[in-house]
């Protein structure tokens, strides 16, 4: 199970939020035995893009060995 505050990657699109798969966020509630998260996306200087309720199926964590990738936000 992902724990608090863990870093995990979104492994779909979430249009919605103006979120895409492979986008980074933080995990800041676990909801019940790992069922879903409460995460949250930011920008690189701390801006809160979006916090989402996701199912367990729609993240997973990251690993220190990955190479981080940077896009343009949505918004402008």
């Amino acid at each position: 199970m992902i724990q608090e505050l863990a870093e995990v990657v979104l492994v779909c699109d979430l249009p919605e939020h103006k979120l895409a798969a492979g986008d980074i966020g933080t995990v800041m509630l676990v909801h019940g035995e790992g069922w879903g998260y409460e995460v949250e996306f930011m920008t690189l200087d701390g801006e809160t893009i979006a916090v989402s309720t996701l199912r367990a199926d729609q993240v997973r964590q990251a690993h220190a060995d990955e190479i981080a990738h940077a896009r343009p936000t949505a918004f402008g």
